[in-house]
């Protein structure tokens, strides 16, 4: 009997810090509606460097970047790179430029491995190419709409802005249960730690689906060469071009991130890999995330209630638990970051927040991550080094 009373109280506990978190999320969310609201739009488009690393012909590549074609944006040119020449993600993009004319594409290869961050070896050489003065990093598993340049580079009509970055909506193109948990957990999970970070502290980070730069503040930094050996890129640029003293910033404008895992192998490495990258890289924040989650501690509850004989009591914290989840689903992944599917806002994002909690205790369990067919080992300050 008072081994239950202790997980009930414990299960209890979770509820309470995690409906903290949530009450944290709308304030956020609110927060961050109200700055974009209140940011003057402007006709600024200057030049603009668009860089795509690429790494084999990804399921949907093709549709992806004929969005960065489309443009409705006076002058940008794209930039592709890959690490051989015969890359089949880079033919396929030569392909798709060929249908654009008028838009200035070119092609580069990183050549033989010097750095274990291959995507970073990749962005050095296309920002050393590069003819503008912006530089627009967009990952490949990416769409977009056509004012996406457009919003990047309002950002950058503030001088102070060095960097900026985008909110992104999971979208599982080719359905499926794993692709759409993993997809709500991007509308979602990812939604709701950016808003309250912002909220907090303003932004110190970028998100790797969208990150641009000032020129001038990535020599500062020392180029994306300052990368070459850490998992987290897009969480190193934004802290270093934060403590040069140039604000980031971060857009209203959301972006689709397509989910190439439909399969629940993959889907799994792809999240647990995710979750060992926050560890290794903010240790002590990932630790405190246990408390965010509701729905484990809900179950816990729920459980020690009914073997307490309290059915009433086992139902409600289920649903205390369930409709903070709700809460957030709403605030971050509807209102914020637009994901439209009431299956994943309503059904989905409880099971995802259970799922989650695994993924967390997951990346404690082991130092390596399996990553584009190599396994690596992650050091302390988010560091890895080739394992194989």
């Amino acid at each position: 009997m008072i081994a239950l009373s202790i997980l009930f109280a414990l299960g209890c506990f979770g509820l309470l810090t995690s409906t903290v978190f949530a009450g944290m999320v709308l304030a956020g969310a609110r927060f961050h509606l109200r700055s974009q609201h209140e940011k003057s739009r402007t006709d600024f488009t200057p030049p603009l460097s668009l860089l795509k690393p690429l790494h084999g012909a990804e399921p949907g590549l093709e549709a992806n970047l004929a969005t960065f074609f489309e443009q409705e944006y006076p002058e940008f040119e794209i930039l592709f790179c890959a690490r051989t020449d015969d890359d089949a993600g880079l033919e396929m993009a030569r392909r798709v430029a060929a249908r654009y004319p008028h838009v200035a594409a070119r092609f580069f290869c990183a050549g033989e491995r010097r750095m274990a961050n291959a995507k970073a070896q990749s962005m050095e050489v296309m920002a050393q190419a590069a003819r503008c003065e912006i530089l627009v990093v967009s990952d490949s598993d990416v769409r977009v709409r056509p004012e996406y340049l457009r919003a990047v580079a309002t950002e950058f009509a503030d001088e102070r802005v060095g960097a900026m970055t985008c909110l992104y909506r999971g979208v599982a193109a080719e359905g499926g249960l794993w692709s759409r948990l993993e997809a709500v957990g991007m509308s979602v999970e990812m939604t709701a730690g950016v808003l309250v970070a912002n909220m907090l502290e303003g932004m110190r980070f970028v998100l790797g689906p969208t990150m641009a730069f000032r020129a001038e503040a990535l020599r500062q930094m020392g180029g994306f060469a300052v990368t070459a050996d850490y998992c987290a890129d897009d969480f190193v640029l934004g802290s270093k071009a934060f403590e040069q003293g140039w604000k980031v910033a971060l857009s209203p404008h959301a972006i689709d991130h397509i989910v190439l895992h439909a399969r629940f192998v993959a889907s799994l490495r792809h999240q647990t890999r995710w979750m060992k990258s926050t560890r290794f890289s903010r240790p002590k924040g990932h630790f405190g995330t246990a408390l965010t989650f509701s729905m484990p501690f809900a179950l816990v509850a729920c459980g020690a209630a009914l073997a307490l004989h309290r059915p009433a009591l086992a139902l409600a914290t289920l649903a205390w638990g369930v409709l903070t989840r709700v809460a957030i689903a709403w605030a971050a992944g509807r209102r914020v970051v637009g994901d439209r599917s009431w299956l994943n806002m309503l059904v989905l994002y409880p099971l995802r927040d259970l799922m989650g909690f695994g993924f967390w205790a997951a990346s404690y369990l082991s130092d390596k991550v399996l990553w584009r067919g190599r396994v690596y080992r992650l050091l302390p300050g988010g560091r890895m080094e080739a394992a194989d």
